[in-house]
């Protein structure tokens, strides 16, 4: 195995490890409409009985994004984490509201009340999703820091009084990125993306008619936008310069940057395609799913419409973040000067620690396969008003 190999592999298992975030942000989309969808307290406990036996799901895929990160290209986690600490401050802040609340609304001696806590899944609901997708977003747009790997070999570093090899341009620390539109046109992409999936899957977890009938209704004004925001920022993005590098490691911006990453790698593009075409059958699937034509080819649509848009979006997403990376592209471009942009070669571990965690990962297929064993133990009964009531350990 090559080091470009390894370069390359890592940034795949990255890539997907943040698809599959996106795809367990369902929680979050759920619970930003707890509100609209559950009309009174018992309601509203089924949506997040619902929603609580996976948010632990959401949770460790987020840490372990950033732990595989950290241990890929450290350069990337020490800029981003350690710049952009705002942001990501305001992101965990918001996910450790969510464990909280699900804890506490219910407990005894909760003076705040239940409310309270189910306003707190609303705000994670909210802002978890629209943060990571404009954290995500910088990706394509950059952000604003400045890298110096000369302050590694300065004498000032081994007296513990020396400056980061990285830092931050300006005094925002990363909440600057809110600042640009496209940015928070992808951000709002995926909030409404995570508040799609969170409808399809209350319809396909929650045993309710009442709340069927409100999913469906808000399922397609929340399918509606995800839809346009996202062809608008896909057109923006193909239509943008791109920040590229030479053999010599040199950045400059290249016209249509990732519209020609979209050709030179069709095999993506393609995986992209199919993607978007089950994240829209998955969604056609429930708005439509008593019409004459669905009942007609039943055959075709057996599966609940959260499968099809789930696996759809991780198709989506990870050959998105891959277009930001592979075929000689700045993964994390800097705004502030350019030569500072990270790139799979100036940012990446050591071979040897490469090479070592590439034998480990082997083993995630048996986390995977452990996860779907427990993922159908959990819902292998839809949560109805009878086993809230009867269950001393619902939320």
């Amino acid at each position: 195995m090559t080091y470009e190999f390894l370069q390359h592999y890592w940034c795949f298992i990255v890539s997907l490890l943040g698809a599959l975030l996106v795809f367990l942000l369902f929680v979050q989309g759920a619970n930003s409409m707890i509100f609209t969808l559950g009309k009174n307290q018992e309601e509203r406990r089924m949506l997040i009985n619902s929603t609580g036996r996976k948010w632990e799901f959401t949770f460790t895929t987020l840490v372990t994004f950033g732990g595989a990160f950290f241990a890929s290209f450290p350069l990337f986690y020490s800029t981003s984490f350690g710049g952009a600490y705002w942001l990501w401050m305001l992101i965990l802040f918001s996910f450790v509201l969510q464990a909280v609340s699900y804890e506490f609304q219910n407990k005894l001696g909760n003076f705040l009340g239940p409310k309270t806590f189910q306003c707190f899944l609303v705000f994670n609901g909210i802002m978890g999703p629209l943060l990571l997708g404009g954290a995500v977003a910088t990706f394509f747009e950059g952000s604003n820091f400045i890298v110096d790997k000369g302050t590694l070999t300065s004498p000032l570093l081994s007296e513990g009084t020396g400056e980061a090899i990285s830092r931050w341009a300006n005094a925002s620390h990363g909440l600057d990125a809110l600042l640009n539109p496209w940015i928070l046109v992808f951000g709002l992409a995926v909030l409404f993306l995570a508040r799609t999936l969170g409808i399809l899957y209350i319809i396909n977890n929650i045993n309710d008619d009442d709340i069927h009938t409100r999913s469906r209704f808000q399922l397609a004004g929340s399918a509606f936008v995800f839809v346009v925001l996202f062809v608008v920022y896909l057109v923006h993005l193909l239509l943008k310069d791109g920040f590229a590098y030479d053999d010599s490691g040199t950045i400059f911006m290249e016209p249509n940057k990732y519209l020609h990453n979209m050709i030179d790698m069709w095999y993506l593009t393609v995986i992209l395609l199919i993607g978007v075409v089950l994240v829209l059958w998955g969604i056609l699937r429930e708005l439509f799913c008593g019409s004459k034509f669905f009942t007609l080819h039943s055959s075709l649509f057996t599966l609940s419409g959260i499968w099809p848009a789930g696996i759809g979006t991780v198709l989506t997403v990870t050959p998105l973040l891959l277009l930001s990376a592979w075929n000689h592209t700045a993964y994390y471009p800097s705004t502030a000067d350019l030569q500072s942009s990270l790139t799979l070669e100036n940012s990446c571990s050591s071979y040897f620690t490469l090479n070592t965690m590439f034998w480990v990962s082997l083993l995630v297929p048996f986390v995977l396969a452990y996860i779907v064993y427990a993922w159908r133990k959990i819902d292998s009964k839809k949560i109805d008003r009878a086993e809230i009531e009867a269950d001393d350990h619902a939320y």
